[in-house]
């Protein structure tokens, strides 16, 4: 007869002996484990992003890396600085931080501002089209613009203030002229919403253009010769200084219809100076500059964590918040050239 419990091995209530297996824990404490471990994973890899960005913030020109377009002597460099896009307050900001590093570095014997806009705000485009005046005057190095794509509007507004003007043979430029629209979201609300809008004002004029009326032609004509008018004068002018001896004032007002011209026609015009691509602007840059050869840098923002994260922000599809609705509502005159 076989003994009971004569083995331990086959008793449920006998402890194992060394040589067999410890239970590590259950299913919940494991998976605690690895998360535990990831979040530290997590945790390091975010602090060396962050020290990561605030070594390139602190280096060279704040942030901006140097990247060859034709290999040179170090010591005769050609900067690139590119307007590309909507003419508002970031990207002036960007053109400000590269302008002001090009200003401090001796070795730039030139400067070409690419330029691929439609256009923008009116203070955006003379903030760039100043910094461009004042570079000029506090370095005495050439500048000339090189337009592709499209640099119309506040793109040529900011092109007038180089030196010369190259343009690609499909460039569009021009469009002299200043735009201003806004929504009237009166019968929206009160007809479709049932919302009525309530608006308390201390002057007659405080709320004109309304979002919530179309306007009267007293408001049109207000608007006219507070906004538009001097918006426009100021276009002028500037072109007429910058185009000067090229075109005069009443040249260049006969052309600012706010039409549009192709880099053959705006040529003809005496809008531009010539017509070619980034290697004739450089070309050209060389000429002024009395180089043979030098080395052709673009300045390019070096990758940060606030970049990624701004753009993040950026691709969520709809923000509707109380600065985006006054971006909607309100009126706002622009050097910008669009289709409706």
């Amino acid at each position: 007869m076989d003994q009971i419990g004569s083995s331990s091995q086959d008793h449920p209530l006998v402890a194992p002996t060394a040589s067999q297996p410890r239970r590590t824990g259950s299913p919940i404490k494991v998976l605690w484990t690895i998360i535990r471990g990831l979040a530290v994973v997590l945790n390091l890899v975010l602090i060396l992003l962050v020290v990561g960005a605030l070594i390139v913030a602190g280096g060279a020109h704040r942030g901006l890396q140097e990247y060859v377009i034709q290999s040179g002597p170090q010591k005769d460099k050609i900067v690139i600085i590119p307007v590309r896009g909507i003419i508002d307050s970031r990207l002036t900001e960007q053109f400000s931080q590269q302008i002001r590093a090009g200003s401090k570095d001796k070795a730039i014997k030139g400067l070409i501002i690419r330029i691929s806009s439609p256009g923008g705000t009116i203070s955006g485009s003379d903030q760039l089209y100043h910094q461009i005046i004042q570079y000029k005057q506090q370095t005495g190095v050439p500048v000339v613009a090189f337009m592709e794509g499209t640099a119309a509007s506040g793109g040529y507004y900011v092109a007038v203030g180089c030196q010369r003007i190259v343009a690609e043979p499909t460039a569009i430029t021009g469009s002299i002229g200043v735009l201003m629209g806004h929504f009237v979201l009166g019968g929206l609300l009160e007809d479709k919403l049932g919302i009525k809008p309530v608006v308390l004002k201390s002057g007659q004029k405080k709320d004109w253009p309304s979002s919530f009326d179309p306007p009267t032609p007293e408001q049109l004509d207000y608007l006219q010769e507070r906004l538009l008018t001097p918006a426009y004068e100021r276009f002028v002018e500037v072109v007429a200084e910058g185009r000067s001896p090229v075109l005069s004032a009443d040249q260049v007002r006969a052309l600012a219809d706010g039409g549009i011209y192709t880099a053959p026609h705006a040529l003809e015009e005496g809008l531009i100076d010539q017509v070619g691509y980034l290697d004739d602007a450089i070309d050209l840059v060389k000429s002024m500059a009395g180089l043979e050869k030098a080395r052709v840098v673009e300045y390019r923002r070096a990758f940060s964590l606030m970049d990624l994260l701004v753009q993040a922000y950026k691709d969520i599809p709809i923000r509707l918040d109380r600065s985006r609705l006054f971006e909607l509502t309100t009126p706002e005159p622009m050097y910008l050239w669009r289709a409706y």
